[in-house]
């Protein structure tokens, strides 16, 4: 084991995919000698050549056109786009290619050796352009998996998997947890389940639910319900697509309640979908209707960060509403 912060430990998954296999590239604004905007590829060039790590133009449909022929032609590409907030105009090519390729083409050719690395979320001052939680636009696209990440250790074994799936993955890395959150990481390889959510803490009174960065306010509003006797069972989605809906409804037909949180804003956020599945199969078992605590419905706002962000006190308070419904 070592200690790595969130960074690191997908650095030293890339590298392992790397080394494993010599199908695996890496590509995307910056990433070369550079090492990425955030030093996430940091010496992936000095040690697989430029031929395997390699800084692209400033083009993100570019990157994924490219990325999706590639992936066709049997290589093992992964693709970063630099911001989540800047994965817009690779659109097309993700949902109308890279999603599609293996249905429209009757199995001949697929893109399912493709990974799409990007940081997504807020909590950086980064203003309305480097702080956007875009997961729920493309999670209504079959042919993709979404993958989330709350800690280094899911970060590896998470991302590991991602690139040896047979469909393609987008990966979203929790910016503001970059170097803020740090823990013991297997040096070896090994990989975690894609499409299983994760009992994270097991309680009694009411289902809190969030991914990547958003866990840790869960948890600590959970500590804070604590004292006022309120058991909380946390549980960590992990995969957005395909999401474990089986694991979720077990929670809540125990517990009664659900709380669900994400940084995106509310309207069309990912919450809504989940709550929709979980009132039609734990309907009888609900004590409480299930809540959403989001971001609001606004651009993301530099000056009123604070008050956008679905934090533990909003979240609290939420609890303690469900609870005393």
């Amino acid at each position: 084991m070592a200690k790595m912060n969130l960074l690191q430990a997908i650095n030293n998954a890339l590298i392992t995919a790397m080394t494993d296999d010599e199908r695996v590239m890496v590509f995307g604004e910056d990433v070369g000698h550079f090492g990425g905007v955030f030093r996430a590829t940091s010496n992936l060039q000095e040690k697989f050549g430029r031929g395997r790590c390699f800084n692209t133009p400033l083009t993100e449909q570019g990157i994924i056109g490219f990325a999706n022929g590639l992936a066709s032609q049997g290589s093992v590409p992964v693709a970063e786009i630099q911001f989540g907030d800047y994965i817009f105009p690779a659109f097309d090519q993700i949902v109308n290619e890279t999603a599609k390729w293996r249905y429209r083409s009757g199995g001949q050719f697929s893109c399912g050796t493709l990974t799409i690395r990007t940081p997504y979320g807020g909590g950086i001052a980064g203003g309305h352009y480097h702080s956007q939680s875009p997961e729920a636009y493309f999670a209504h696209t079959p042919g993709l998996k979404i993958v989330i990440p709350r800690n280094p250790y899911q970060a590896k074994g998470l991302l590991l998997a991602s690139i040896r799936d047979d469909n393609p993955v987008l990966f979203m890395e929790p910016k503001r947890l970059y170097r803020a959150s740090v823990g013991e990481v297997p040096e070896e390889d090994y990989e975690l389940p894609l499409g299983k959510a994760e009992v994270v803490s097991e309680g009694s009174d009411i289902t809190l639910l969030a991914w990547g960065a958003q866990m840790e306010i869960i948890e600590k509003a959970a500590e804070m319900a604590q004292n006022d006797g309120i058991s909380c069972e946390i549980i960590d989605l992990r995969s957005i697509l395909p999401w474990d809906v089986e694991t979720v409804c077990a929670s809540v037909m125990k517990t009664g309640r659900l709380l669900i949180n994400h940084e995106a804003p509310l309207t069309g956020g990912f919450a809504s979908e989940v709550a929709a599945t979980v009132q039609e199969r734990c309907f009888l078992h609900l004590e409480s209707p299930i809540t959403r605590v989001c971001g609001l419905d606004t651009p993301y706002p530099l000056a009123h960060e604070k008050e956008y962000m679905p934090d533990h006190l909003k979240t609290y308070e939420a609890i303690k509403r469900c609870v005393n419904f």
